[in-house]
């Protein structure tokens, strides 16, 4: 069976990284050379071009939103479009929580960025659907 999600990013137009989460263990070294190949792909793609590409026997699947582009990294097998649903929803409970995100929200708040996903994703799959439930989860941590 597949895992589900290895990588999560989050970079910006002018390609910064605002968040990272492994789902598969990579040293550091190769984690940084990831991060720097997969970002670099996804920015010097074509506006018009679709949201997943072929990497190394793997899939990028991405969507842009405003100036962040939310980018995972999928087995060749897996889906790609459930894939876009799993970031769309990740998506849609961020801008519930921060009341439309930016990309400041994610940066001055990235603990709680992390926190929220740690809440949708647990081992790279799916864990939470119910958007109302996380908000609960995350919210109740405000308190």
């Amino acid at each position: 069976a597949t895992m589900g999600v290895e990588l999560l990013l989050l970079v910006s137009r002018q390609g910064k990284i605002r968040l990272t989460k492994f789902y598969k263990p990579y040293d550091k070294k190769e984690k940084t050379r990831v991060l720097r190949e997969i970002s670099s792909l996804v920015l010097s793609r074509a506006h018009k071009l679709c949201n997943f590409l072929e990497w190394r026997g793997k899939k990028v699947v991405y969507k842009r939103y405003a100036s962040l582009y939310f980018v995972t990294l999928i087995d060749g097998e897996d889906n790609e479009l459930i894939t876009l649903e799993k970031i769309h929803h990740f998506v849609e409970i961020l801008d519930r929580y921060f009341g439309n995100v930016c990309e400041l929200d994610i940066i001055f708040n990235f603990h709680k960025a992390y926190y929220i996903l740690d809440e949708l994703l647990i081992g790279g799959e799916l864990q939470e659907t119910s958007k109302k439930e996380i908000l609960r989860v995350a919210g109740a941590q405000d308190d």
